[in-house]
């Protein structure tokens, strides 16, 4: 989940943003993907297959946009990610931050970014795809967001406050739309300041996922949060969510909302 507590805009939290691939392999397997109904969406309203996935990661996005029929092209921060999302040979990748990346006269039909929008400057990160994508072409960017019901989040947020009492920031105390509504309206407001877009709209597509205990921990530590705790401490939330989910019946559904935000390239490139 982003840090959407922090002083600092997420873009400026570099050594978060670049903190993900230290264990690219658990990244892949624990991450959610996306729900198939908002990549057709945004294929159908795509002019044509050729996308460029910034922030492309392991390949997680890129590889359903893919088995939707489209060329992928990815770009990424992070060498390590990089190196994982092309092990199998079917994924070009490029090493670089998107805003200063050179795309060499090339163009494409959609600039997508899954759960990376926020790492990136929302000004340039516009203009940068604005300055790629054909006319007509799309702009999206999008976000898991976790729906827990109100037991599952009581019981997660009971462990935060357990282990981590002086943390301003408790990600299951609030629903988790509220704090990403600003990064939402951050990639808003960047797409309308380049004034090469159509009036950005904002899609949800809901959809959730059966977890078992161990499949929970192993995206927990997963996120940015984990990667910035003391490893003892990290630990302990670790037991304590373990003994939650066992309360359970040791596994639970989280409901998902997959948001989109997505805007069309106007005039000539």
């Amino acid at each position: 989940m982003p840090t959407h507590d922090s002083p600092r805009e997420p873009h400026h939290a570099r050594e978060m943003a670049e903190s993900f691939g230290s264990d690219a392999e658990r990244y892949d397997r624990a991450r959610p993907r996306y729900p198939d109904a908002m990549v057709e969406a945004i294929t159908a309203a795509s002019p044509g297959p050729d996308v460029l996935d910034v922030g492309v990661g392991t390949g997680i996005a890129a590889r359903q946009f893919q088995a939707a029929g489209c060329t992928v092209l990815g770009v990424d921060v992070d060498a390590r990610m990089a190196e994982f999302a092309r092990r199998d040979g079917e994924l070009d990748v490029e090493v670089a931050a998107f805003e200063a990346w050179d795309p060499a006269d090339r163009t494409f039909d959609a600039v997508i970014a899954a759960q990376t929008w926020h790492w990136i400057d929302p000004v340039a990160g516009a203009a940068k795809a604005a300055e790629v994508l054909r006319p007509g072409g799309q702009l999206a960017v999008f976000w898991n967001v976790f729906q827990p019901s109100p037991d599952i989040a009581e019981a997660f947020a009971e462990v935060y406050r357990r282990v981590l009492p002086e943390s301003p920031r408790n990600p299951w105390a609030k629903p988790a739309l509220d704090p990403y509504s600003t990064l939402f309206t951050r990639a808003v407001d960047g797409i309308r300041q380049t004034g090469a877009f159509g009036e950005p709209e904002q899609r949800r597509f809901d959809w959730e996922r059966a977890y078992t205990r161990e499949e929970w921990l192993d995206q927990l530590r997963t996120g940015g949060d984990a990667g910035q705790m003391p490893p003892g401490r990290l630990e302990e939330l670790l037991t304590g969510t373990a003994a939650a989910i066992d309360a359970m019946g040791g596994g639970f559904t989280m409901r998902y909302a997959a948001v989109v935000v997505t805007a069309a390239r106007t005039g000539a490139a």
